[in-house]
């Protein structure tokens, strides 16, 4: 089984589920291209003792291959862990093990060890920036030897969100459902839904002055059944993120300034652009009206459908008051 292209011991570290269950889906396929027959174990740390450990890494009598997928290695025992750091150093010819390792301080010893070794590494890492999920999208699509515009990329984040899972799901759909290069009015043909019922798609156009468009996304957004005390709390983070943008505190370092903001440090630049052409005296009339409009919501008035049209209008219009 050991070979240039498959080695006997393999680490994936990470926390990307999908990413990690989609490594191993692959050594495992390899594996069994090698020879259909392969024997794999799929262990998590509470079906590893020192008993299985020897019973699924030890020499076979009858030339049997095996893959052995140690899941989550970080959280290994002393005992089972103390055995897999003997084996890597002489593993055995008809064995594939791979260690699954989230990556963390938790178990490093094991990671060390098994890289030390030799271990094939392939990382896993969960996207934290919008620039690495966008393109995860177009290589989900090139992987199915396809494409999809930029624009359509990016549209096609908006409307599903930042889970990989569901980033995956959408792009095998689209695949599956068009021909050719993937553009805007595909994703819009089965996306735009949700997209367009974001809370925090109305909060952006508010904040950034774009009244219709606003308006436009509220209705829409009511129209699916969004909750309105949802939509409020979007104008609210919103309004609180212009705030510490429009007037940043001297000297505060940019993953404070983030972490006051309560939004990744990615969305910075994005609130420092929607900052523009806000004064002090508009950020605190926003500030105000988001206050009300949630008493309006929750039982002070009777239309939240009206006190939330009211709040759009009024916060963006309101964004250069002196």
């Amino acid at each position: 089984m050991a070979s240039a292209s498959l080695p006997p011991l393999s680490v994936i570290v990470g926390d990307e589920e999908l990413l990690v269950d989609r490594a191993v889906a692959e050594l495992v396929a390899a594996a069994r291209t090698d020879d259909p027959d392969v024997d794999v174990h799929d262990l998590v740390p509470a079906q590893v003792s020192a008993v299985k450990l020897v019973e699924v890494t030890s020499p076979s009598l009858f030339g049997e291959r095996r893959v052995v997928v140690l899941r989550s290695a970080q959280d290994l025992t002393k005992e089972p862990a103390g055995q897999v750091t003997g084996y890597v150093t002489d593993p055995a010819d008809d064995v594939l093990l791979v260690l699954v390792h989230a990556g963390g301080a938790k178990g490093k010893a094991l990671l060390d060890s098994a890289l030390k070794a030799g271990a094939h590494r392939i990382n896993c890492a969960k996207p934290t920036k919008a620039t690495e999920r966008l393109k995860f999208v177009k290589d989900e699509f090139s992987r199915a030897k396809r494409q999809i515009a930029p624009d359509a990329a990016q549209a096609l984040m908006d409307a599903v969100g930042s889970d990989l899972r569901e980033l995956a799901a959408a792009c095998t759909q689209l695949v599956a459902d068009t021909e050719g290069r993937v553009d805007m009015a595909a994703v819009a043909r089965y996306h735009s839904g949700r997209a367009e019922a974001s809370g925090f798609t109305v909060a952006d156009r508010t904040v950034e002055g774009r009244l219709p468009e606003a308006l436009e996304q509220l209705r829409w957004s009511l129209s699916v059944g969004m909750a309105p005390v949802l939509i409020n709390s979007a104008l609210a983070s919103a309004v609180r993120g212009i705030a510490v943008a429009a007037q940043p505190p001297r000297g505060m370092a940019e993953a404070e300034l983030a972490k006051r903001a309560k939004v990744p440090p990615w969305k910075l630049k994005t609130l420092r652009q929607q900052a523009r052409g806000w004064t002090p005296q508009g950020v605190a009339y926003a500030l105000r009206v988001v206050a009300e409009t949630d008493a309006l919501i929750k039982g002070a008035g009777r239309d939240p459908a009206y006190a939330l049209e009211r709040a759009v209008i009024e916060i963006a219009t309101g964004r250069a008051r002196r």
